[in-house]
C-alpha cells in the first residue's frame, strides 16, 4: 500500500466506469490529508452486499462486505478488498444504470468518522494487510480489525471484517435489522423507485452532483433588485440571479410581433418571465434531457430545433450524455434544473421547451403518458373542445387521473401521470385505445391518417407522441405567435369557459393567472399511477 502514495489511487476505480453512463464521479486529483470519515453504502448490484470505506490519504480505501458489518465479536464477516474511490463517493446514493460496472441502486447505509488504534500508520498498516480502528457512526461503534487472510496473487484480497469485545459490542446484531439511508431515510427500494440525484465527471466534486428533483419551493423567483437590475442593463451586459452570473445579449431585439394594440416581447422581456415563471415551470423540466426551438432572430423568421449542449454552454450547466445516440445523433442534452440554466437558455434563443417525458437515469420509462389533440386545418377550438371533454369521462371511468392544458397554439393536451416501470410501448398501448373509443363517439371530427393531407382537414388522436424523445411543449413554456402565448394547465371544468382560447394567456398575463388559480397539473407530478391493462 505504500508505494501507492506516488502514484494516482483511483486508476483501477476509472478503468471499470464509463463515467457519462454511469453518473459516478470520477475523482479530483487526491490531496494526502489527515481526514478520518466512513461510510457504508448499502448496494444491490448484482448481489447485495456493504461497500464499506475509510478515508486514507486522500482517497476511500473500499471493500465489498457481503453480508454487511457487525457488531457481533462473534461474527466474522468476509471483506473482499476492491480498488479506492474518490472521496466524493461518501455522499453517493442513487442508481447506477443497469449493464455498468456496479449498476445497481445504493443507500449511505451509515457514516461517520474514525481513527486508527494507537496512532498507527493506516497506509502501512493497510499495506502490511492488518488495521485495527474505531468507529464513530450513526450505527457502527466501537473498535474493528480488518485482517488480510488471501493475498492478491491468490485472486481478490480477502480481509475478514471483526468487531472487537468492547462496551459496543452486541451478540446476534445484523446489519440488515436497519435497512435505512442515514442521509435520508430511504430504503434500497425507495431509492431505486425514485432516485434523487446522479454524479457526473469530469466537473469539481462540489458540482458533481445531477439533481433529479427538487423540493417544492426551492426555486425562488428573481427578488425586485434582481429584476431591477435586469431592466437597467442596456443592450447586453452581466445580469446575477439565483447567485449565478450570466451574460446576457441582444436584450432590445423584438423576438415576439405585437398584434392588436399589444407591444412586442422582447428578449428582455422574455427573460424576465422566464425567471419569474420558473418555480412553476421547473418541475416539468428538472430530471430531464430537453429538447429546444430557437429563434435567435425572432419568431417571424424560420426557427430550428437544436439539442446538442454547445462548447460555450457554462460549466456549472447541468448536461446527460445520451450513450443511446446513434452517430450524428445528440449525444449531450441540457438538464434545466435551475433558474439561470432557464435563462441561460432563453439568452441562447431557446423560445420553446420541450422535455422528455421520461426521466434520468431511467430514459425508457415514462413518467407521463400523452394525449395530444392535433387539430386538422378544418378543425375549430370548438371541435378541439369537445374531443378534450371526452377523455374526462373515460379517464374518470378508468379511475385515472389526467389534466389538460391548451397549447398557446391551436390545440389541447393531456397530460396523465404514470408510475415507474411502464414502457412507451405501454403508454402508447393505453393512449391509443382510449383515443379509438373517443374517436368512435366523434366519427366526424377524427382521422386517423398519418399525413395531414390525407385528414381531410380533420384533428388526429395522436398516441404516437408516446415514444422515446418525442416531445411536447412544456407547461407555461412560450409559443412562436405575436405577443408571445403561452401553453397552460387548466382544470377540466375550464374546458367549458366560452372565454377559453388556446391562445388565451401570454407571458404578459399567465403569471397573473398563477397567482390567482396556480396550476393544476401540479398535484400530478411525480404520481406514481398505475394504469389498466390496454
Amino acid at each position: 500500500m505504500g508505494a501507492r502514495r506516488d502514484r494516482d489511487r483511483l486508476t483501477s476505480y476509472r478503468a471499470k466506469r464509463d463515467f457519462p453512463v454511469t453518473g459516478e464521479p470520477a475523482g479530483a486529483p487526491a490531496k494526502a490529508g489527515p481526514g478520518r470519515r466512513f461510510v457504508v453504502q448499502r448496494h444491490r448490484a448484482r448481489r447485495l452486499h456493504y461497500d464499506f470505506r475509510l478515508e486514507v490519504d486522500g482517497a476511500l480505501a473500499s471493500w465489498a462486505v457481503p453480508k454487511g458489518p457487525t457488531l457481533d465479536p462473534g461474527v466474522r464477516q468476509l471483506a473482499v478488498h476492491v480498488e479506492d474511490h474518490p472521496l466524493e463517493y461518501a455522499d453517493f446514493e442513487g442508481v447506477i444504470p443497469r449493464g455498468q460496472y456496479g449498476g445497481g441502486d445504493v443507500i449511505v447505509w451509515d457514516r461517520g468518522t474514525w481513527q486508527p488504534a494507537d496512532g498507527a500508520d493506516p497506509v502501512r498498516a493497510i499495506g502490511d494487510g492488518e488495521l485495527h480502528f474505531d468507529l464513530r457512526g450513526e450505527k457502527l461503534t466501537g473498535r474493528f480489525a480488518l485482517v488480510r487472510t488471501r493475498d492478491k496473487g491468490r485472486g481478490k484480497e480477502q480481509w475478514p471484517l471483526i468487531h472487537k469485545h468492547d462496551e459496543h459490542a452486541s451478540s446476534g446484531w445484523d446489519p440488515e435489522d436497519l435497512p435505512r439511508s442515514v442521509k435520508t431515510g430511504r430504503t434500497n427500494d425507495e431509492v431505486a423507485a425514485a432516485p434523487e440525484a446522479l454524479w457526473r465527471s469530469g466537473v469539481p466534486a462540489k458540482e458533481a452532483e445531477l439533481p433529479l428533483a427538487a423540493p417544492a419551493g426551492s426555486w425562488e423567483p428573481p427578488d425586485d433588485d434582481e429584476l431591477a437590475a435586469l431592466d437597467e442593463l442596456g443592450k447586453g451586459g452581466t445580469w446575477t440571479v439565483a447567485g449565478r452570473r450570466l451574460k446576457l445579449t441582444n436584450l432590445d431585439k423584438v423576438l415576439f410581433p405585437g398584434t392588436g394594440g399589444e407591444p412586442p416581447v422582447t428578449k428582455r422581456d422574455l427573460i424576465r418571465y422566464s425567471a419569474s415563471i420558473a418555480p412553476f415551470m421547473l418541475p416539468y423540466l428538472a430530471g430531464r434531457p430537453v429538447n429546444a426551438h430557437r429563434y435567435p432572430d425572432g419568431v417571424d423568421r424560420p426557427g430550428f430545433w437544436h439539442k446538442e449542449v454547445p462548447g460555450h454552454a457554462p460549466d456549472w450547466l447541468t448536461r446527460w450524455h445520451n450513450t443511446d445516440a446513434d452517430p450524428g445523433e445528440t449525444q449531450c442534452y441540457a438538464v434545466l434544473d435551475s433558474v439561470p440554466a432557464l435563462v441561460w437558455m432563453v439568452n441562447f434563443g431557446g423560445v420553446e421547451l420541450h422535455p422528455w417525458t421520461s426521466r434520468l437515469p431511467t430514459v425508457h420509462e415514462p413518467t407521463w403518458a400523452l394525449i395530444d389533440i392535433d387539430p386538422g386545418p378544418a378543425t375549430g377550438f370548438g371541435d378541439v373542445l369537445e374531443l378534450a371533454r371526452p377523455y374526462r369521462t373515460a379517464l374518470e371511468h378508468l379511475g385515472v387521473a389526467g389534466m389538460p392544458k391548451v397549447t398557446g397554439q391551436r390545440g389541447v393536451q393531456i397530460w396523465v401521470p404514470v408510475a415507474g416501470g411502464y414502457t412507451f410501448d405501454d403508454t402508447r398501448a393505453r393512449v391509443e385505445k382510449v383515443s379509438r373509443v373517443v374517436g368512435r363517439v366523434l366519427p366526424d371530427l377524427v382521422s386517423w391518417r398519418w399525413y395531414k393531407n390525407e385528414r381531410g382537414g380533420r384533428a388526429r388522436l395522436d398516441y404516437t407522441q408516446n415514444a422515446i424523445n418525442k416531445t411536447l411543449v412544456a407547461p407555461f413554456s412560450p409559443r412562436p405567435a405575436p405577443c408571445a402565448p403561452v401553453s397552460v394547465p387548466i382544470t377540466w371544468d375550464e374546458l367549458d369557459d366560452p372565454d377559453l382560447r388556446p391562445d388565451r394567456w401570454t407571458v404578459r398575463t399567465v403569471l397573473d393567472r398563477v397567482r390567482d388559480a396556480g396550476d393544476p397539473l401540479a398535484p400530478l407530478i411525480g404520481r406514481p399511477q398505475h394504469l389498466p391493462a390496454p
